[in-house]
């Protein structure tokens, strides 16, 4: 009989896959959070937006104990993926695969928690296509685990079956999500040049109301150096279409407002004081 049984190997390339992606995690404790990250670049770090604190100073943990301070070179809260910086280029990154994962599939969360490795083993629950994230953000595919994420794991590497890393563990509603490799670097790459993401901007408040025939979004003030200032729009009108498509709520809109919307024109059709107006909007870059 042999020594090793299956279960012992697939404990042994468990261990040796977050032995691997070790030396590149990072503790990221900002404010009273605390996350991970791992190194993409020399000197920049990957790690979850939503998990970063809004102000304060940024201190990084290495699994060797030695912490060092961190800027934000960029962030952006549609795809909960944000950019930091530090001084030092002696950590190795961790090379990302562009690969989406089979449902059924083991993968290995692997984590820090104030500098000490630590992982979780999952299961790929849900393996799809892209999707888009609630505050807007493009996600080049759906991937879920079916574990719980602690806090302090949310940004952590996700790794294969081969030790691959394909993505990073976010905290979704009610599951764990990964932001796949594609994303990251697509908007990683635009946050170390730009430093953030470009939206879209109406330059109006809207707000959702009911009419007799569908849905239509009031517009409640305006930037008056905004678009819809220069468009014509009033204070008062209701947004009925756009581009001839009905509109259909609010998270509808925000989906034409992405990064590449800027400088697109739209035309709208709305109501002014019960009145049909047809009006042409360039899309501007929502301010900083």
């Amino acid at each position: 009989m042999s020594d090793l049984s299956p279960l012992s190997s697939l404990s042994t390339a468990l261990a040796a896959t977050v032995a691997t992606a070790a030396p590149s995690l990072v503790s990221v404790h900002s404010h009273r959070s605390r996350a991970t990250g791992f190194v993409w670049k020399p000197g920049l770090i990957i790690t979850a937006d939503e998990a970063l604190a809004d102000e304060g100073d940024i201190i990084i943990a290495f699994a060797d104990g030695t912490t060092r301070a961190a800027s934000i070179a960029g962030r952006d809260h549609t795809t909960d993926i944000a950019l930091l910086r530090f001084d030092g280029t002696d950590v190795a990154p961790m090379p990302l695969m562009a690969e989406v994962p089979p449902l059924g599939a083991l993968a290995v969360i692997a984590a820090a928690d104030q500098g000490t490795p630590v992982a979780a083993l999952a299961m790929v629950s849900k393996s799809a296509g892209p999707w888009r994230s609630l505050r807007g953000g493009d996600i080049a595919a759906r991937i879920e685990l079916d574990t719980r994420l602690r806090p302090s794991s949310e940004g952590g590497l996700v790794l294969d079956a081969t030790g691959h890393a394909i993505g990073m563990a976010v905290r979704g509603p009610r599951r764990t999500l990964v932001i796949p490799t594609a994303t990251i670097e697509r908007v990683a790459g635009r946050l170390e040049t730009h430093g953030r993401i470009a939206r879209g901007y109406l330059g109006a408040g809207l707000q959702p109301v009911r009419l007799d025939d569908g849905l239509g979004a009031m517009v409640m003030s305006i930037d008056k150096s905004g678009p819809a200032a220069a468009a014509g729009l009033r204070q008062g009108d209701i947004i009925t279409a756009l581009n001839k498509e009905p509109f259909r709520g609010m998270r509808g809109l925000m989906r034409e407002l992405g990064p590449y919307s800027v400088g697109a024109v739209v035309e709208l059709a709305a109501l002014r004081a019960g009145e049909p107006v047809q009006v042409a909007l360039t899309i501007g870059e929502r301010p900083a």
